[in-house]
């Protein structure tokens, strides 16, 4: 761990020296490299937002910022990624909501407790308001802004088994993000989680080191779960998305014309970015049916039931975690009770 960290503050500090421009000697620099990584697939929203991003930022400054986005973990995995950003390392990233638990922001994993958004249209009223931003502004205190949410998906459960009511997870062995939630989530359901990196997760699949797992469907399909999962059901039981975040000490000092720029590119990224990310999860969820490897289940009303009994006890479980303020919060928005 230690010569990790040691490699990332030198590379960390051999990026801001020789690209960030933004120091007082930075005038020699002509060009601001921005380096945005992320652990999915190009073709995911995250993927095509990121590079949506990537053409306005460069549009928007006039070419001062060159935007290099690195996906599929080609710069770092799941676990190394915030402490490379929080080092200067690379500047800007796009984890999943369920990262900052973690860090030390317990309140982020608000966003795992299963069936608390009925929709996209009530996820949003907590994303782009007060509550939103509140909770962006908690990552100033871990060396992180917070520029916007960005919004994968609602989940589905897969697994080499049907897992069409809660008793069918009894001794599965489930991957899931590191997030106290998703583990209670799962021992709610009578399965074992088991925390590993995105980028590990075929191939575990594949050789039976796990069962199952849950992912929007664009996530399973890129990274060709279906192909190693035989049945999966549409439970739509959580939310996936992520927060965009930059270094704190290389986004205050940028220019404030160029910082102008990038906020009016991450602005009209995420309007597309959170526009596409339903279309792009039905695409392929289709795409899996149609590829006949995966048999997909529809809940039924009764069946659904049966699951939101099995999963709202993990909103009481945590509340003490997150903050019951913030979960009553929430569901005021929502209608969630």
């Amino acid at each position: 761990m230690k010569t990790r960290r040691t490699a990332l503050r030198a590379m960390g500090a051999l990026t801001l020296a020789l690209t960030l421009s933004v120091s007082a000697g930075a005038a020699l620099a002509q060009e601001i490299v921005i380096k945005f990584s992320h652990v999915v697939a190009p073709d995911t929203p995250k993927g095509k937002g990121a590079e949506k991003f990537r053409e306005l930022a460069e549009q928007y400054t006039g070419g001062k910022v060159k935007v290099e986005v690195y996906p599929n973990s080609q710069l770092y995995k799941d676990k190394e990624e915030l402490e490379a950003l929080q080092l200067g390392a690379v500047q800007m990233l796009a984890p999943s909501l369920a990262k900052f638990g973690p860090l030390g922001v317990k309140e982020f994993e608000v966003f795992d407790l299963p069936y608390m958004f009925p929709s996209y249209e009530a996820l949003h009223k907590v994303t782009t308001g007060p509550i939103g931003k509140e909770m962006l502004g908690l990552l100033e205190a871990k060396g992180i802004t917070g520029l916007a949410f960005w919004d994968n998906g609602f989940k589905i459960m897969s697994a080499n088994s049907p897992v069409t009511t809660p008793d069918d997870f009894l001794g599965l062995k489930m991957r899931i993000q590191s997030s106290k939630v998703l583990e209670a989530e799962m021992s709610a359901l009578g399965a074992v989680p088991q925390v590993m990196a995105f980028s590990e997760v075929y191939q575990a699949l594949q050789t039976g080191v796990v069962d199952g797992t849950e992912n929007p469907p664009s996530n399973m399909f890129t990274q060709k779960m279906h192909e190693v999962q035989s049945h999966a059901t549409i439970s739509n039981h959580g939310y996936l998305g992520y927060a965009v975040i930059v270094n704190k000490k290389f986004w205050d000092e940028l220019p404030e014309d160029v910082r102008a720029g990038l906020d009016k590119a991450m602005a009209e990224a995420t309007e597309y970015a959170n526009g596409i990310a339903k279309e792009e999860n039905d695409k392929a969820l289709q795409a899996m049916k149609d590829a006949g490897k995966t048999e997909f289940h529809e809940l039924t009303d009764e069946e659904r039931k049966a699951w939101v009994d099995a999963l709202l006890p993990v909103h009481e479980e945590m509340a003490d975690r997150i903050g019951a303020d913030l979960i009553a919060r929430i569901q005021a928005e929502t209608g969630v009770k």
